[in-house]
């Protein structure tokens, strides 16, 4: 009997560990199937930055995620940039997007989720300024995703492909069409419980394949290209708090046309469940 019950709580252990922990990881640059439990907030101030030659991005952002069912979850993204080209620097408040996730496939083993998530995101043009356009496109864009992951208490496996469909700005300019496909792996070297602080390093390949831009239906030459980046990040929790933060290194860059190159992007991001 003993040894039943003993059984029977290592059983329940490992799901509510698959359920509890794992459930709660996604990659850093690309796109995880993770959605919020039903009611569930989850609060999320980002910092990004990048930079391209001579010119430098800095954005602070907020998240704000509410969990409507078990498997469909939305929110909103409010950014703050501040973007410096050359000598001159501007900042203010960036584009605001709304996004919706949702889980439409999902399957449960002993200490193991597999799953798969739809995604729409709509970035409006709320940072359109003549005075700053660095801060925003001026355009309303749309952001299609389809992502699967593979969760276990020691490996995890995300694959995603996103498609940005941009709109076109007040001087007719339309950024071309982006095609973001991830692939991404991640081990656990110490397996934790849930009230102990938890790692998970991971190892993106993130690459971005983009059209060239029009203005007034005509392309520009010095636009679009294709962009591979290999990420390293990590992954640390500690029950309904959580850091992960990576940075996205160039390893292929072809670009149409006299374009300046990516050195780097980094991000990190404060996780808070409620």
């Amino acid at each position: 009997m003993n040894q039943f019950k003993t059984g029977l709580y290592g059983l329940g252990l490992a799901t509510f560990l698959v359920n509890g922990v794992a459930e709660a990881h996604d990659p850093v640059f690309g796109i995880g199937p993770h959605v919020l439990f039903k009611g569930g907030v989850e609060i999320a101030p980002e910092i990004h930055t990048r930079k391209k030659g001579g010119d430098r991005d800095t954005e602070l952002g907020l998240e704000l995620t509410y969990g409507i069912t078990g498997d469909w979850a939305a929110g909103i993204e409010l950014p703050y940039a501040r973007a410096l080209k050359g000598d001159k620097s501007s900042s203010g408040l960036g584009d605001a997007s709304l996004f919706t996730k949702y889980r439409f496939w999902r399957k449960d083993s002993l200490g193991l989720q597999r799953s798969a998530t739809v995604l729409l995101k709509l970035k409006a043009n709320t940072a359109a300024n003549k005075d700053t356009p660095a801060l925003g496109t001026g355009s309303t864009d749309a952001i299609f995703g389809l992502a699967y992951g593979y969760e276990s208490r020691k490996w995890y496996h995300w694959a995603g492909a996103r498609y940005r469909k941009n709109g076109t700005n007040a001087a007719g300019l339309r950024r071309g069409d982006k095609i973001l496909l991830d692939l991404v792996g991640g081990i656990r070297p110490k397996l934790t419980g849930y009230l102990e602080p938890d790692t998970v390093w991971l190892l993106e390949l993130n690459g971005e394949l983009g059209q060239r831009a029009e203005r007034n239906g005509f392309e520009l030459g010095n636009t679009g290209g294709t962009e591979v980046f290999l990420s390293p990040g990590i992954f640390w929790t500690k029950r309904n708090f959580a850091i992960k933060a990576g940075v996205q290194i160039p390893i292929y860059q072809d670009l149409n046309g006299d374009q300046k190159e990516t050195d780097y992007r980094a991000k990190v991001v404060f996780e808070w469940h409620l």
